[in-house]
């Protein structure tokens, strides 16, 4: 890939976020222009969607919660797993986290991650490597939004994330009811109305929810 930081500036803009304004990303506008952009850039068809060019109400409402009780990550190491844009990353850092790693197998998450640290005044980690095929992490708090939207990736999802449950790290997870989250094994934390765009989801607001695994079947 040529540049993909020029690719971001050129592409996007940056922005508050609707449900964490004192977080800025740089985000697209339109879905269809960046996406076929962004296959351009790639040289290849049928891509899924850019995740880092939006701000996706599972991470807006994780981000919202991590900043609305800093208690859960302050001094903590996190793991913002699938991190597109690296929102959550940031909401954690921002509410006092020791150290926040950004995961993501996109291959613009990188530079995005990096390009949206520096405009929010904090430092992120990241990794491209696929966490999902081995043991989770040695961090205290994993965050996960918006990442049950198709199978088999959330089946492999829920059982690395209950894995890493059972193991007694704090797992959050921020869904606005995904057709794939599990219906049972979570305990509700939070709700939120999160302002959203019909572009992206069915609704111009979508009931976003904040979960964490009970330790029930």
């Amino acid at each position: 890939m040529p540049d993909p930081e020029a690719f971001i500036l050129a592409n996007t803009r940056l922005q508050p976020v609707p449900h964490a304004p004192e977080i800025s990303l740089w985000l697209a506008d339109e879905v269809t222009p960046i996406w076929r952009l962004t296959e351009e850039e790639l040289g290849e068809m049928g891509l899924p969607p850019p995740f880092w060019a939006f701000a996706w109400a599972g991470g807006q409402g994780l981000a919202r919660w991590l900043l609305d009780n800093p208690a859960e990550v302050a001094g903590k190491r996190v793991l913002d797993l699938a991190a597109g844009s690296g929102l959550v990353g940031i909401a954690a850092i921002r509410a006092g986290a020791a150290s926040a790693l950004c995961a993501d197998i996109d291959p613009f998450c990188a530079a995005a991650v990096a390009l949206n640290a520096g405009a929010n005044g904090v430092t992120l980690a990241f990794t491209d490597a696929d966490l999902l095929g081995g043991v989770p992490p040695d961090v205290e708090v994993i965050c996960a939004g918006d990442v049950f939207y198709e199978q088999p990736m959330a089946g492999r999802v829920l059982a690395w994330l209950t894995e890493a449950a059972r193991r007694g790290t704090r797992v959050l997870v921020g869904d606005p009811l995904r057709t794939y989250f599990p219906k049972q094994g979570f305990d509700l934390l939070a709700e939120y109305a999160v302002p959203t765009t019909r572009e992206l989801e069915d609704d111009a607001v979508k009931r976003t929810r904040v979960w964490t695994p009970s330790g029930k079947p």
